[in-house]
């Protein structure tokens, strides 16, 4: 078993066990403000392709390009994130992402520049999930995880709330909005499409507070030992830390529940949107507020888990996942919004009562087994895998015209299968 050299965040237990540790709050607040300006930007950025005349199947493609610097680059974030301060390097991730949007501005492909963002993603995972794990006693992981949890997906609600803010016809035909994409278009290296070039402009202040916020996080004190840093050796590491995870009983298990729902939830987001404006005839920023329903559910779970699911009790939640999957043929057969806002809301309270307690079991073997960089690195490099797998196949699907509510039956319960054969297992390994 790996330790860092020194813990000294870990030492005051007394008070840790009724109160997260100073410096959490910037921590959460850094990570919300980044968060919420990802999920606006995608929106924005689905905007964009719409007014490019792109056809329907790049929108996936976009978290396509995102998530794919998450799978190439799992072998060095992790050390990376072991190497620094984790708060230093968040602040210097969002900057990363800043360029990202800086090249959406300049007028690079949408998807190109959603590989930027994504870059500078892949490496802030690492530290945020690290720093958890340093900052905060085991007594209150699950606690811990909970509020990161709620603040994830209160910056997806938020987040997509603002994107289709930022896209909406009235804000975009406000005055102020036209004069100030006019001012933009006079700025060297600035594409000038339209009024979304602002909405871009405003995204990118979002990231800089984000980095004003990573101010505020402390050092936790914790330091590794000193590790190999030539690029086979690291692969070659992150391969043996890969199969340490995934080997060890309860790592694995809570890993494969965590890889399922992650890659359910990019998917889910998109197939929401088209589901929300092909069977419900809503406009696209209307259905980007859709899914607000789904980010509310998972806050009311996530906050439930962390309350009353101590890090003992995590694996009886594993049937959860499978009412996760059987949820999405009921939701894809309601043909009005009335029935449908409140089916999506229960959809976000069990995945929010499935990954929390599972995803605060993962980081504490995590970084038992390995060490908080490089056990969140194969964590993102697994879940991130299966989103691109889960977005590559629903593209295909959408290239070739599948109906979007046969398409939701079959993902639906193939999620329900497999999350059943994880519940099998587990019994199996009881036995």
């Amino acid at each position: 078993m790996k330790l860092p050299a020194s813990r000294s965040a870990e030492v005051p237990v007394s008070g840790a066990t009724s109160r997260l540790p100073r410096g959490f709050r910037w921590l959460i607040a850094a990570q919300f403000a980044s968060a919420l300006a990802d999920n606006a930007l995608l929106i924005v950025t689905i905007a964009l392709l719409q007014q490019q005349g792109l056809p329907g199947w790049w929108a996936p493609l976009l978290k396509f390009g995102f998530t794919i610097s998450y799978v190439l680059l799992a072998p060095f974030v992790g050390p990376l994130a072991d190497a620094f301060p984790k708060a230093r390097l968040m602040a210097c991730m969002n900057a990363v992402k800043a360029l990202g949007v800086l090249a959406l501005l300049a007028g690079v492909h949408p998807v190109l520049a959603f590989v930027v963002v994504g870059f500078g993603a892949a490496a802030y995972a690492p530290c945020k999930y690290g720093l958890i794990t340093e900052l905060v006693p085991i007594e209150r992981l699950v606690a811990a995880n909970g509020w990161l949890e709620v603040s994830v997906v209160c910056a997806a609600l938020l987040g997509t709330v603002l994107g289709g803010a930022l896209v909406s016809p009235w804000l975009l035909g406000t005055a102020w909005m036209l004069a100030t994409s006019q001012a933009l278009a006079a700025l060297p290296l600035v594409a000038g499409r339209s009024a979304l070039d602002t909405s871009l402009a405003l995204l990118l202040t979002l990231y800089g507070l984000a980095g004003l916020f990573n101010i505020g996080v402390p050092d936790s004190g914790a330091r590794y030992p000193a590790g190999r840093v030539h690029p086979v050796a690291l692969v070659v590491d992150f391969w043996h830390d890969h199969r340490t995870l995934w080997c060890d009983r309860d790592g694995g298990l809570s890993l494969a529940v965590t890889t399922i729902f992650w890659g359910v939830g990019a998917t889910l987001q998109f197939a929401v949107l088209r589901w929300a404006v092909g069977v419900l005839e809503l406009t696209l920023d209307q259905a980007a507020y859709l899914q607000a329903a789904v980010a509310i559910g998972v806050v009311i779970g996530a906050t439930a888990a962390g309350r009353w699911v101590p890090l003992s009790q995590a694996k009886r939640m594993l049937p959860a996942g499978v009412m996760l999957g059987l949820m999405m043929p009921v939701v894809a057969s309601a043909g009005a919004l009335g029935l449908a806002v409140p089916l999506l809301a229960i959809v976000g309270i069990v995945g929010g009562l499935m990954v929390v307690p599972l995803n605060a079991l993962l980081q504490h073997r995590g970084h038992q087994l390995l060490s908080a960089g490089r056990s969140v690195a194969v964590q993102g490099c697994s879940e991130n895998a299966s989103i691109l797998a889960m977005l590559a196949g629903y593209a295909t699907m959408i290239a070739l015209d599948v109906p979007i509510v046969p398409l939701m039956w079959v993902f639906g319960l193939a999620i329900a299968a497999a999350m059943a054969l994880l519940m099998l297992r587990v019994r199996a390994l009881r036995r």
